[in-house]
């Protein structure tokens, strides 16, 4: 695979189709919102691994009076987040065209 297609993870991939399709959203409405492909255990760690990567950003939303509890935090895909599933998106089409030549690196 070329060095210019970002490395995503499933659970990335799924997580920036559906940020861009809401453009932007908590953490715990991406699990719902994912049909099962995202658990609870595991989307925070995700988000804060995209956050580092630059994919995505976030903030705190205010608490609200009588609310406990930490504040939510609201997500949406950055520039190089949608660049990277661009990228993505590009290669898989690519891969689907090029079916042999592709898996044996063009040699066909």
């Amino acid at each position: 695979m070329s060095d210019d297609i970002p490395q995503l993870s499933q659970k990335e991939i799924v997580i920036l189709t559906l940020l861009m399709s809401m453009s932007e959203s908590y953490g715990l409405a991406l699990v719902e919102a994912s049909q099962g492909h995202l658990k609870r255990g595991t989307i925070y760690v995700t988000l804060s691994r995209m956050t580092k990567k630059g994919y995505v950003d976030s903030r705190e939303e205010p608490t609200k009076k009588g609310e406990i509890g930490p504040p939510r935090r609201v997500y949406w895909v950055t520039g190089k987040g949608k660049r990277a599933l661009d990228a993505w998106e590009l290669f898989l089409e690519y891969a689907k065209v090029s079916g042999p030549k592709l898996a044996l690196g063009g040699a066909v």
